[in-house]
């Protein structure tokens, strides 16, 4: 008795762990009627057999190398920050960062640093900072390869279709939304905000460094500014850009991969895969997980290659699933590892005088 009263807290933190997971699960898929799934499961038919499976499999293989890739990266400016976590943890930090941005928007960059406190012991605003860093950096590189996309692809802007009832291109969808920015002045209301607070932060320093309440509040922000430049204290910078380098050409060829799987988008080429991947990434931008967008967005790039609506439709579906399930399966096996993991403090190297 006394043994089952010792694991009885284990066992309720694994239900609570693979009860988050259900829900996760259930928001993600709430949404989709009777005829998407359908459709999915229809358009599954034309991958059976073994080469599609193969193909389905190594596409699989490639979208966890970026993830596991991705924890190396963010292990790397966390060690330039002198802190050493179990890469383990990395990698279940991550998943569990996807899982829950399936339900709610960044929720996850949250739920990923709350769990590298608790297990790592690494303070919650410097693992922010380098969560923050690698989202901008990953920004920075979107939007390059999105010149190369659009350079590639000489009238997409004005022949991609992204809302079929209104039948919006992206060229149109971007004025829509450049034009409401430009006719918005809370944006620029914001910025004043943040500038004068800025201001009048330096100016009354002397003051508020005297009130312990508020230099907590400093200490946090100074933690997440020094988590934000953590790359530039990375002994050898060149290994953050190889491992930035290699996410990006794994999440590619998990796109390109699985346009092998059906048999009407292998003749296509690994230009159109590179196109869906950019543009496929606003997907998960303008809706939940990319939810009903990535779909769209997908059909909509192949139809200029030649291949039909309904067609394109269901490869979007297929693709997404394949990320989504990934995302899933994985993010609940590490909800369900870590809630038996015992706390770790991550050794804090002492820094170079």
């Amino acid at each position: 008795m006394a043994n089952f009263k010792k694991i009885i807290p284990d066992i309720l933190k694994t239900v609570l762990f693979v009860g988050l997971g259900i829900l996760f699960i259930w928001l993600s898929v709430k949404d989709l009627s009777k005829e998407d799934i359908h459709m999915i499961f229809s358009s599954m038919a034309l991958v059976n057999n073994p080469q599609g499976w193969l193909f389905i499999g190594l596409s699989v293989l490639a979208i966890v190398a970026a993830d596991l890739i991705r924890a190396a990266r963010a292990e790397l400016l966390l060690k330039s920050i002198h802190y050493r976590p179990r890469f383990s943890m990395m990698f279940y930090s991550v998943m569990v960062c996807y899982i829950a941005n399936l339900a709610l928007p960044r929720l996850g960059e949250i739920l990923r640093c709350t769990f590298l406190q608790r297990y790592e012991n690494i303070p919650f605003q410097k693992s922010l900072g380098t969560v923050i860093l690698e989202r901008a950096v990953d920004v920075v590189c979107w939007l390059f390869l999105l010149i190369i996309a659009l350079l590639l692809n000489n009238g997409l802007l004005s022949n991609l279709i992204v809302d079929q009832s209104q039948q919006l291109t992206l060229e149109e969808w971007f004025a829509q939304k450049g034009l409401s920015y430009v006719g918005n002045y809370l944006l620029y209301i914001i910025i004043g905000v943040i500038v004068l607070l800025i201001v009048v932060i330096r100016l009354t320093r002397n003051w508020w460094q005297k009130r312990p309440a508020l230099v907590k509040v400093a200490d946090f922000f100074k933690g997440i500014w020094r988590g934000f430049v953590s790359i530039k204290d990375i002994p050898n910078p060149w290994h953050f850009v190889f491992w930035t380098v290699a996410m990006w050409v794994s999440y590619y060829l998990g796109v390109y991969l699985f346009f092998h799987a059906l048999p009407y988008l292998q003749h296509i080429g690994p230009g159109a895969a590179f196109t869906v991947l950019i543009f496929g990434t606003i997907a998960f931008m303008i809706s939940q997980g990319g939810l009903g967008a990535y779909p769209l967005i997908t059909a909509g790039i192949v139809m200029l290659y030649g291949i039909s609506y309904t067609q394109g439709l269901a490869a979007g579906w297929i693709g997404w699933i394949l990320q989504t399930a990934v995302s899933l399966v994985l993010g609940l096996f590490s909800l369900i590892a870590t809630s038996f993991y015992k706390r770790h403090d991550a050794a804090e190297i002492p820094e170079e005088k």
